[in-house]
């Protein structure tokens, strides 16, 4: 098949996955494997040769990353059950100051959501808001964008957030790497949406005591109620589970580029590792419950966070079933060579991510089908080093953030949750999610430039 034919064979296969699962609501494991199957296919693979790749795939890709984005969501609904995202939220209004209040909303957001689904995030999160708003007499719309930006921001650019931690397993990028970098660009992004937050936000008044409070999702938990406080853990308690492994993970790096080999090194490299940092964060969640509300809890948390985990894990794995089979055609020797598109460096993972988030909604469907497509890719953009394959998962996290509007789950959650219309939602949060994308892929750019 000639080259051309081949990229629009790709074509018609990205085309396919977004109608199948935006228009047809098939679930993104079916069609990302039929997509899989279709493009080995009919680009010319045998078919023993594209079951083959489609298998490679799905198992090194589970293998790699099944056990962080299984741990790591333990981590978030154990926290987001035993109340530890609210004090979490307490203790850094209380550190900011109720003066900076819609900061520190956006401050709670990007830490909230490190291990806390953003979704859930805004449903846990969203009575301190409306509770901000109302004793500041500012309108409802300010804090609403703040607290869902930085939830987004994170739930984008920093591991262990199922999104990131499925990209860097696709483009086998280091985790440490990904979440010092996710840390600086999502320094601009909090900053920019802030701007549009006390700006923007301003102009369109919602009264945040006409609020309702209803859960228009199925799944997402609720707001914790005064019975819950008696039972919350203690501020060092709800870090805990989220900075363990942040900082073993980290330091797995540093000790890695500093100290090389020997037994210390050796030994931080295996506390480092994602799997087993990730793990003894869920230790850390444990004992905080344990102290705080019982095993009940804990019992509960885990099997609610499988059930989160296991359809994530499974559309990842479809997501390196493709890469595999895509690695396998003709398609990225012809890409590799195109001038055209390999001119377009850092921004290409971006502008393939943005589009599949718009076309269909999910950003971790964005994130997946993207590094899938990009991880063949990569020597010829030239983004093959460890920084370069950092930049690249962080590129296709802020083309995910553009932009959430009405086939986004995120969307209607803040929207509901906030007291918005439909058109006030697009004016806020599609435009706000517009800007943390294009400020973010622009804070990467100048990374690549520097680094």
């Amino acid at each position: 098949m000639a080259g051309w034919l081949l990229v629009l064979l790709l074509v018609v296969t990205i085309v396919f996955i977004v109608v199948a699962t935006a228009r047809y609501a098939l679930h993104p494991f079916l069609a990302l494997l039929a997509a899989a199957y279709g493009l080995g296919l009919l680009a010319g693979q045998s078919p023993g040769d594209v079951v083959a790749a489609i298998v490679e795939g799905f198992g090194g890709t589970v293998g790699g990353i099944g056990i962080i984005i299984a741990a790591g969501t333990i981590i978030g609904v154990v926290l987001e059950r035993s109340g530890g995202a609210q004090v979490m939220a307490d203790a850094i209004i209380g550190l900011v100051g109720k003066a900076r209040s819609v900061m520190a909303m956006s401050l709670t957001g990007a830490v909230v959501s490190v291990p806390v689904f953003c979704d859930s995030g805004y449903v846990v999160l969203s009575p301190l808001a409306r509770s901000l708003a109302s004793r500041s007499g500012r309108s409802m719309a300010t804090y609403a964008v703040a607290l869902s930006m930085g939830l987004y921001a994170t739930h984008v650019f920093i591991p262990p957030t199922p999104g990131p931690i499925a990209a860097a397993g696709e483009l086998d990028a280091d985790i440490g790497l990904v979440i010092l970098l996710g840390l600086v660009v999502t320094i601009p992004v909090l900053v920019t949406t802030y701007l549009f937050a006390v700006t923007v936000g301003e102009r369109i008044f919602i009264d945040p005591d006409t609020v309702s409070i209803e859960d228009p999702s199925e799944g997402h938990a609720a707001p914790p109620s005064d019975g819950d406080r008696v039972a919350r853990p203690e501020t060092w308690q709800a870090f805990l589970p989220i900075v363990l492994p942040i900082a073993l993970i980290a330091l797995n790096s540093l000790a890695a580029a500093v100290l090389g080999e020997g037994m210390i090194a050796s030994f931080l490299q295996f506390l480092g590792n994602p799997n087993t940092a990730l793990l003894l964060g869920v230790a850390a969640a444990f004992l905080v419950t344990a102290r705080t509300r019982g095993p009940s809890l804990t019992q509960d948390a885990v099997g609610r966070a499988l059930r989160v985990a296991g359809p994530i894990i499974l559309i990842t794995g479809a997501g390196g079933a493709l890469g595999s089979v895509l690695r396998s055609t003709p398609i990225t020797g012809f890409l590799s060579d195109s001038l055209v598109l390999t001119s377009l460096g850092i921004f290409l993972p971006f502008l393939l991510a943005a589009a599949l988030k718009t076309a269909q909604g999910s950003s971790t469907v964005a994130i997946v089908t993207s590094a899938a497509i990009i991880a063949p890719l990569v020597g010829s953009l030239g983004l093959d080093s460890a920084t370069g394959l950092a930049l690249v998962t962080l590129a296709i996290g802020a083309g995910s953030m553009t932009v959430s509007h009405a086939n986004d789950s995120f969307f209607w959650v803040v929207s509901q949750f906030s007291g918005m219309s439909t058109p006030q939602a697009y004016k806020l949060q599609t435009v706000s999610s517009g800007i943390a994308g294009v400020t973010g892929i622009l804070a990467i750019w100048i990374l690549s430039l520097i680094l």
